[in-house]
């Protein structure tokens, strides 16, 4: 599914060039399930905004599905991560507005899925995070864990091959944080390949392999 070789990407700060990658190569495989670890700066978000197409390398190939990334335009991009790539991040990032069936309907919205196909997507999805019930409620009438549920509905509702989680569990309690990574294993399960970013071991040593980043590289990658 990914496949990643010689990926630089290369910030200029103050005028000074910082080294954000530094030839990474990696493959990622369909189903997989694999955490992204490493100290703060280590290079870890900025490989999730990579992997993402939310940010373009300064360098090197981005292969995803045989599509080489680097030759895609900024509509095309825009098209392959509303359809293929899910999105979750430690801060939820939810439209307080919104309801939560509201907010998992958005992507539908932009992408000009017709209303009852999005009630029933809805529907479907909210039940699968447990959220039926509270289908009506806004952001602010909903817990962390309850937000971050509504995250990932949203995440998941456009059918993606691929989930990026950007410290899913940051911003939650234990309890709620192992809910949160229990429910996206069992997506996995189901054939959705998962990638997790984060700093805390208790998730990342959950994942079937594990990357660890160190000054923009890779210096671990294992298998359990």
């Amino acid at each position: 599914m990914i496949d990643l070789e010689g990926i630089r990407r290369t910030y200029i700060v103050g005028g000074s060039p910082v080294y954000a990658l530094k030839e990474t190569s990696l493959q990622i495989e369909s189903g997989d399930y694999v955490s992204i670890m490493g100290p703060s700066g280590s290079g870890k978000s900025t490989l999730l905004h990579v992997l993402g197409c939310l940010d373009r390398p300064s360098g090197g190939s981005y292969r995803f599905a045989d599509e080489e990334i680097s030759r895609l335009t900024d509509d095309q991009l825009s098209r392959l991560r509303r359809h293929q790539i899910g999105f979750v991040f430690q801060f939820f990032h939810l439209v307080p507005r919104l309801t939560a069936a509201g907010n998992v309907e958005l992507p539908m919205v932009f992408a000009g899925i017709p209303p009852e196909q999005r009630r029933q997507r809805v529907q479907k999805v909210l039940e699968v995070v447990g959220l039926s019930a509270r289908a009506g409620h806004r952001p602010d009438q909903l817990s962390g864990g309850e937000q971050q549920r509504v995250a990932i509905a949203r995440a998941v509702v456009m059918e993606p091959a691929l989930l990026l989680a950007d410290e899913p569990t940051g911003n939650l309690d234990s309890v709620s944080g192992r809910e949160i990574v229990e429910l996206m294993e069992t997506m996995n399960r189901q054939g959705l390949t998962l990638v997790v970013v984060t700093h805390d071991p208790k998730v990342g040593d959950r994942a079937r392999r594990r990357i660890r980043l160190s000054d923009g590289q890779v210096v671990s990658d294992a298998s359990v």
